[in-house]
């Protein structure tokens, strides 16, 4: 079941909080909007809040509706026929998606969920509609957003298929720092990743098996790039893992 279009303002507080806020309008894409364009996506939009594991919207549903995550993480996944639910990507505060269905009229291809709490910004299709008549311009920005993504697409069938999975792994942890990335605690020059994933998760983004992830995580551990805590990941050495990254071998 997908985002209802009616909601319950008693049970989701209808605008964005200052972090919220923050993490949508810091988005580079979202920033090169004009500022009238951009008043009008949010004040047309409406906040939904999600528990950990809730829907967002299920494959095979209509495309409803334009989202943004602005806190916590969206995770897309599919499920195979012997029914194990496969991670293909997690995406970041900033993020927006679900825009392909409102276009090309198809149902959704995957199931989107929450990771962790996660609030979610909506426009209804009538609104994105209503925003598209009177902005021209965001035809020419959803096209390059589009770019941006099909071009991350092609990295990544590029490195599955031309690196080892050491430098894939250092790439993905590379990409959650940037996303997700917040000062030590207990060091500021070491950056912990905010986003909490569970080996298995970690692995399907790389393809590969958990254990051979397991296996590549300890390596680095002994290099001193990174440091495995029941917490998550912190990152010691960016410089290290950029090395792995680059290694062909």
């Amino acid at each position: 079941m997908s985002i209802p279009y009616d909601y319950d303002e008693e049970d989701d507080e209808p605008v964005l909080n200052a972090q919220e806020r923050k993490a949508i309008s810091g988005d580079r894409w979202f920033s090169s909007l004009s500022p009238s364009l951009r008043h009008d996506i949010l004040r047309l939009a409406f906040v939904r809040r999600f528990t950990d594991g809730q829907l967002i919207a299920a494959r095979g549903d209509p495309a409803e509706h334009w989202l943004a995550c602005a806190k916590g993480a969206v995770r897309m996944s599919s499920v195979t026929v012997s029914g194990k639910l496969v991670a293909l990507t997690y995406l970041e505060p900033g993020a927006w998606f679900n825009d392909v269905g409102l276009f090309d009229g198809q149902r959704n291809t995957h199931d989107t969920y929450a990771h962790g709490d996660t609030t979610v910004l909506c426009l209804a299709r009538a609104d994105f509609d209503k925003i598209l008549a009177t902005h021209a311009e965001l035809y020419d920005a959803l096209l390059r957003l589009q770019a941006r993504r099909i071009r991350a697409l092609f990295g990544l069938v590029e490195d599955l298929n031309a690196l080892p999975l050491r430098a894939r792994l250092a790439r993905q942890l590379l990409h959650q720092v940037r996303a997700y990335g917040v000062p030590s605690l207990t060091d500021a020059s070491h950056v912990r990743i905010g986003l909490q994933l569970a080996q298995e998760e970690l692995a399907q983004l790389v393809g590969a098996s958990r254990q051979r992830v397991n296996q590549e995580l300890k390596a680095m551990e002994r290099e001193n790039a990174i440091r495995v805590e029941a917490e998550g990941l912190v990152v010691i050495d960016r410089a290290a893992l950029r090395r792995i990254s680059d290694a062909t071998e």
